[in-house]
């Protein structure tokens, strides 16, 4: 049918009668319901029973299940009450048909009939096969499968149901009124196919598993915020009006009271406390409960969506692979027929100049990185030469305020640069599936992302202010600039200014591309549709004419939306010790992410094709590769980049309660003065030498500033040497990595090994369902013989010893 907007566009409408549908139902394995299923009670203990009890009546207080969708008002939402089996024509009368039009449900319908368009002939010659073919040659500018309906009804559906299914989606996931709810995954799946739903499960549980994250993180920072007033540390830093620091930059930078940095103390107390060591290892440990519990959870819904025993089909060969290496053939051990093939030399000289070409890209990010490094050095004299106090004053949180913005919008162009990169190499790489491509792919755009996001914070973590050198004898980058140096509280509130701007503005921009791309497009198509056609007669337009005009789903599939929340896992849990807030921040995100997701997917987009999956692929291995690297950068953070190392050495063997064996607020008494070293003002170097002499503060030039480290005075016989409390500290670092790192993993690999990836419910529930297909196929076995020794005594025919 010619379309009503624009005539050289022409529709195709296909759809499959009972009888294929049928046919090819039973050649792809498709799973149907066949019989219900029987639950049985397990036995239970009296002391069960009690505490079962007590639960109910404390739960009889509170709200009856307000997550839950209400089922009397959405009556389309059914469970998976009936066991599966292989759909066969032979076995018919086994399966529950009510009617021969909804049995198969329009996600089967839909796989069914894109599995035959795959594989039909459309002209003479050996490649002309199957639709992607006709789709890539511009011969069918689109194919997709039809939306039920509109979204919108003029009817409540508490009144008068809803009219399809995609209606009942828009009301019970898509609709913002629904924020709190469960996801009604049957649903999603029914219409989206598996992979969607796998994906909608894997995120509604991720947010599930955040909320005790958010919560324990909350609680680490409300406890730096009640014991503020008790911290020795940020008391001593406030009261130091005659403790007079170095300048943290040459020249312009003035000397400043200890006293001055009073509001950065307490800022860095929040986030570090004596609570952040315990939150480091829980989130550690939670990474790993995570990771072991979803592998349960999607047991059970692979369990109910009938994916345990599915396995992929042979997968087709890609049209460029096939073009690429015709001429080279080898029979494939599955299928028997003669295929392309790539000789070995041939795929090893393109994975070496693809693993060259994704170095390359690091180093770029590296080199940005340089780049952001030289803007903080040489930006921190102009702010405090600024001519407006409030800036002057604040010179150093200027700079980094402004230089982690300069990093996001680098972080934004260069996204744009990698996926071109990595879609150059992976066609370069010459994948055979596209399932290779697609994990080639997923690898290097998850790899480039990662670096370009992190590069920043692991320079800012661990890096910054590390090797500047002391005053007197600082290194400087090409022998000009001087390394920017930490804050005198300390360089830990510069990682949680990067980390809360990026986070933030990362997922709201994210979030806008995400649903206000599509929602700007489709309103300009549709306001060109109102102007030429007139809203009335819009409304009439057929159904594959309003998809049409929809924006089509991402050529990456579920790729953005798996990319931007593993993203975000990594933010989470990497330095998550440093930002005890960052989980609250991914929980309030995601909360609105799977509403975003929804509406996009329901709304926005044409109907994807619905695919099955078992898992989430490739990403289960980040996952587990971001939980291992989340122990390493923690402990370090820990070790490194906070003050809780010196703090517990002062207390344990320099302060007031050294070899008493306690470690309290009152034995770290004189901290901040034994923290600090002495410098001679005289001693600077011509280029660094400050334009102020420090007479401001008592009225004659300074003789002698202080700086952050452990080293000697000047008159000492060894000036500037490192003390022996500095090797202590560095000791008790390093010895605190390892301690930390070996106690954490063994407690991750104990937890793996006790959560088993099947619950023993869901393990009984298949041994009982196999026990029944068995059983199914028997009686239908022994029903065929007695029906054929039926015919054959009416036939006059009788065989001895015959059985049954």
């Amino acid at each position: 049918q010619s379309s009503l907007t624009n005539s050289d566009i022409i529709f195709v409408k296909l759809h499959a009668p009972w009888e294929v549908l049928g046919k090819y139902a039973e050649l792809m394995n498709v799973r149907m319901p066949f019989r219900r299923k029987i639950y049985y009670l397990h036995r239970r203990y009296k002391f069960m029973n009690r505490i079962e009890k007590q639960i109910s009546r404390f739960r009889g207080w509170l709200p009856r299940k307000p997550m839950k969708l209400d089922k009397e008002t959405l009556p389309d939402l059914e469970d998976n009450d009936c066991y599966t089996a292989p759909f066969s024509q032979q076995r018919i009368h086994h399966f529950i048909i009510h009617n021969k039009d909804t049995f198969f449900n329009n996600a089967t319908r839909s796989r069914i009939v894109h599995h035959i368009l795959q594989r039909v002939k459309y002209e003479e010659g050996k490649n002309k096969i199957g639709l992607n073919r006709l789709l890539s040659n511009g011969s069918y500018e689109a194919a997709f499968p039809l939306h039920e309906g509109s979204y919108r009804s003029k009817n409540s559906i508490r009144t008068h149901g809803a009219e399809n299914h995609r209606h009942l989606l828009y009301e019970c996931w898509a609709s913002w009124g629904v924020w709190y709810k469960y996801q009604p995954l049957d649903l999603v799946r029914r219409y989206f196919g598996e992979k969607i739903g796998l994906y909608f499960a894997w995120l509604g549980w991720y947010t599930g598993m955040l909320f005790p994250a958010a919560f324990i993180g909350l609680f680490v920072f409300l406890y730096g915020v009640t014991t503020l007033n008790h911290c020795q540390v940020s008391k001593e830093v406030c009261q130091a009006t005659d403790i007079i620091m170095c300048p943290i930059c040459d020249k312009y930078c003035p000397f400043m009271r200890l006293s001055d940095s009073c509001v950065y103390a307490k800022v860095t107390h929040l986030f570090d406390n004596g609570a952040t060591v315990f939150f480091a290892v829980f989130m550690a440990v939670w990474a790993t409960v995570f990771l072991e519990f979803w592998k349960r959870r999607r047991a059970v819904i692979a369990y109910d969506w009938d994916l345990i025993d599915w396995e992929e089909e042979e997968e087709e060969i890609r049209p460029q692979f096939e073009a690429k290496y015709s001429k080279k053939e080898r029979m494939n051990p599955i299928s028997g027929k003669p295929e392309p093939y790539q000789a070995f030399a041939d795929k090893c000289s393109r994975l070496i100049v693809s693993a060259s070409g994704i170095f390359f890209m690091i180093c770029v990010v590296i080199a940005a990185v340089f780049g952001i490094v030289i803007y903080r050095v040489v930006t921190v004299s102009t702010f405090a030469a600024f001519k407006w106090a409030l800036i002057r004053n604040n010179s150093q949180v200027a700079t980094t305020g402004t230089a982690v913005c300069i990093n996001f919008c680098i972080i934004m162009l260069l996204n744009v640069l990698y996926e071109k990169v990595a879609l150059f190499l992976t066609n370069l790489e010459q994948p055979r599936t596209e399932s290779e491509w697609e994990n080639s792919f997923t690898l290097k755009m998850f790899l480039f992302q990662f670096v370009n996001l992190n590069s920043s914070t692991f320079y800012i973590a661990f890096f910054l202010g590390r090797f500047t050198g002391h005053p007197g004898a600082y290194l400087r980058l090409i022998n000009r600039w001087r390394l920017e140096e930490c804050h005198p509280s300390g360089c830990l509130i510069d990682l949680c200014m990067q980390m809360g701007i990026i986070m933030v503005l990362k997922q709201t921009w994210n979030n806008f591309m995400e649903l206000g791309y599509p929602l700007i497009q489709n309103w300009w198509t549709r306001r060109k549709l109102r102007q030429e056609y007139g809203a009335q007669r819009k409304t009439s337009f057929p159904q594959w004419e309003k998809d049409y005009n929809l924006q089509p789903m991402n050529a990456y599939g579920l790729f953005d939306e798996y990319l931007e929340m593993i993203l975000q896992f990594g933010f989470t849990t990497i330095f998550v010790a440093a930002f005890p807030l960052a989980p609250l921040l991914a929980l309030l995100n995601n909360i609105i992410e799977i509403r975003l997701d929804a509406y996009k997917f329901v709304t926005q987009w044409r109907r994807p094709l619905a695919s099955r999956a078992k898992d989430i692929g490739i990403w289960y291995g980040i996952l587990e590769g971001i939980g291992i690297l989340s122990v390493i950068t923690n402990a370090f953070v820990i070790a490194v980049t906070s003050d809780f190392i010196p703090r517990l050495v002062y207390a344990y063997k320099y302060g007031p309660c050294a070899g008493q064996g306690e470690a309290g607020q009152k034995c770290m008494v004189g901290y901040v003065n034994a923290s600090l070293s002495v410098f001679l003002v005289s001693d600077f170097e011509n280029r660094s030498e400050p334009t102020s002499n420090g007479s401001e503060f008592s009225g004659s030039p300074l003789k002698y500033c202080r700086y952050r480290d452990y080293r000697d005075p000047p008159h000492s016989p060894a000036p500037y040497g490192y003390t022996l409390q500095f090797w202590h500290v560095l000791a008790a670092r390093l010895a605190f990595i390892i301690v930390f790192e070996h106690l954490v993993f063994c407690i991750k690999h104990l937890i793996s090994y006790l959560i088993p990836d099947l619950p023993k419910d869901l393990r009984d529930r298949m041994r009982r369902e196999k026990y029944l297909i068995q059983e199914m196929m028997y009686e239908a076995e022994l029903e065929r013989l007695q029906k054929e020794r039926k015919e054959r005594k009416k036939n006059g025919k009788s065989y001895h010893n015959e059985w049954p």
